[in-house]
């Protein structure tokens, strides 16, 4: 039987149980299921000019690809368009960075490339503004995606895939085909739980 000189050690006792849950565990718990991964924590902006965080891509299969309007590997948007219009319901995302790095294949202006993007190949996912992939002149996620992989692109449609939780990347060359097999089951093994 509680007495009342009891009762408050008890509430003190629950009081510091939760002060120490509460201010001193936090520093070794779990990183929070909606943080943003380093790979996608990044403000860039589009080809219309709006701003983009890519934070909003946390939690989906990621394939950023180098893009050029004037190469051989040109014809690749049409299947990059295909996966995003399949799979996106699924949480892939596929985001294309116009670049002039290589043969300067993309000389055009912002405005130019979304119309050529848009007419020519209907593309719908998000293409990010023109900037440098190489390794000297890359922008800041090339760089982050060259550390990851110890891959730079070599060429116009080079692939990085990344998984959900921001901490796998696979690079895939410029010349294979976005709807080659062992592309898609990579996207495959990502999406599944």
């Amino acid at each position: 039987m509680n007495t009342p000189s009891t009762i408050p050690k008890s509430i003190l006792g629950v009081a510091l149980f939760f002060y120490c849950l509460v201010f001193i565990m936090p520093a070794q718990a779990a990183e929070p299921a909606n943080a943003c991964p380093a790979l996608l924590n990044y403000r860039l902006t589009s080809l219309q000019g709006d701003p983009v965080d890519l934070c909003q891509y946390s939690g989906r299969v990621v394939l950023m690809v180098n893009t050029a309007s004037f190469c051989g590997n040109t014809p690749q948007y049409a299947a990059l368009e295909k996966i995003y219009e399949t799979m996106q319901a699924r949480g892939v995302t596929v985001i294309g960075f116009p670049a002039n790095d290589f043969g300067e294949q993309e000389p055009g202006s912002n405005t130019e490339i979304a119309q050529f993007c848009k007419l020519t190949y209907k593309v719908k996912f998000p293409m990010m503004a023109k900037s440098g992939v190489t390794r000297h002149n890359a922008n800041p996620i090339f760089r982050q995606l060259i550390r990851a992989t110890g891959d730079a692109p070599e060429w116009n449609f080079h692939k990085y895939l990344i998984s959900r939780d921001g901490k796998t990347v696979q690079s895939f060359a410029a010349d294979m085909q976005p709807d080659d097999p062992k592309l898609l089951q990579a996207i495959e093994r990502l999406i599944a739980p």
